[in-house]
């Protein structure tokens, strides 16, 4: 699994040996405004004058569900960051397919005292997905993406998953594919509100269901396995 700490996300926390956390409740849809490739790292320049609005250096911003670090020395003053990520993360995400003009989901990390508007959501990517099909309702549309093998023992009806840092209550799901109900608001203010079929998506699965597993593994007589690279 890629884990945000692969591009240095700690953020401000670290001192206290805390890891960031996100709701799923995305603040903005950002744009990509440029990409810069190097010899060890890929850095998008990323337009978000919400999240940025008191961004410093370190701190953790979810793009499109991954946890990544603002790099700017002294933190946004024009409603635009800088991250940095490892050819790992863009080998295991769909962020290997931005480009420029590329629309992002954002949130920035929840501090302490604030709201779980969604559910526990880590950042670190367990698998990308294909939206299969979009089928639109009057009021809300029914998306049905494909379900990784390794994480589909991780996906319930009614249960929580995370689509490019969108916090989702799971509609349907079978062995290969799993669906969920969009209400306008979320089409309107994030990605999902656009994607196609045939477009791939971020997937983190809820944490619980993998302390779950690995907490009851030695009474049913498992591994104790909690999923992919944990």
């Amino acid at each position: 699994m890629m884990r945000g700490a692969s591009d240095g996300c700690v953020g401000q926390g670290v001192e206290e040996g805390l890891e960031n956390m996100f709701t799923g409740i995305v603040e903005e849809m950002g744009e990509i405004l440029a990409v810069r490739e190097s010899a060890e790292v890929v850095a998008f320049t990323v337009r978000g004058p919400t999240v940025t609005g008191d961004s410093r250096h370190g701190d953790s911003i979810a793009v499109n569900g991954v946890c990544l670090t603002v790099t700017d020395p002294q933190g946004s003053a024009d409603g635009t960051f800088r991250v940095e990520l490892v050819p790992e993360t863009l080998k295991r995400s769909s962020l290997s397919a931005v480009t420029v003009g590329t629309p992002v989901n954002l949130e920035r990390a929840v501090p302490v005292d604030g709201r779980l508007g969604g559910h526990i959501v880590q950042g670190h990517v367990d698998g990308v997905a294909t939206l299969i099909s979009r089928t639109p309702a009057e009021r809300s549309d029914e998306l049905r993406f494909s379900l990784p093998a390794d994480l589909a023992r991780y996906v319930v009806e009614k249960g929580s998953i995370t689509v490019d840092g969108v916090s989702l209550t799971v509609a349907g799901v079978g062995s290969e594919e799993f669906s969920v109900a969009l209400i306008p608001t979320t089409l309107a203010y994030t990605t999902l509100g656009i994607r196609q079929p045939g477009d791939t998506v971020n997937i983190e699965v809820d944490v619980v269901a993998k302390y779950v597993e690995r907490l009851t593994a030695g009474y049913l007589g498992g591994t104790g396995e909690a999923g992919p690279g944990r």
